[in-house]
């Protein structure tokens, strides 16, 4: 199933900025505006969700960028974009450790789902970015 998945991102791998983008713009949505409207149940202050928040953001630019623009070393910015996201996540970590006391198991849930989430599709963008490197 897995490598049906790849076949198909293979043929058109431009696609992958687009599923990363609406990724992006949704941990945007839900950390800036969901999570901030239920702080007090996820426990993570609302200045850090502001900034986790504005990072998706961020990203999704360079997406819509690559997308729209990027036709040669494809495989290059599907590693720039799977480097980012991995950044993404041990700032994602290292932001919840930091607030370790006032974090719930709601907040931790949410942090580990998407870590989990973003890291698959890293997984999938390296493997397309492999597949498209020269040499």
């Amino acid at each position: 199933m897995f490598q049906q998945l790849l076949d198909k991102i293979y043929r058109n791998p431009k696609k992958l900025f687009l599923i990363d983008s609406f990724g992006a713009i949704l941990s945007a949505f839900l950390l800036g505006v969901v999570l901030v409207k239920f702080q007090s149940i996820f426990g993570i202050p609302i200045p850090t969700l502001y900034f986790l928040a504005l990072l998706p953001c961020l990203f999704a630019v360079y997406d819509f960028y690559c997308f729209t623009r990027a036709n040669k070393n494809i495989g290059l910015f599907l590693k720039g974009i799977a480097y980012i996201n991995v950044s993404y996540c041990f700032i994602s970590l290292g932001l919840a450790f930091y607030h370790f006391n006032t974090i719930t198991y709601l907040g931790w849930a949410y942090v580990l789902l998407e870590v989990f989430i973003v890291m698959t599709l890293v997984k999938v963008e390296l493997r397309t970015a492999n597949f498209f490197s020269v040499g």
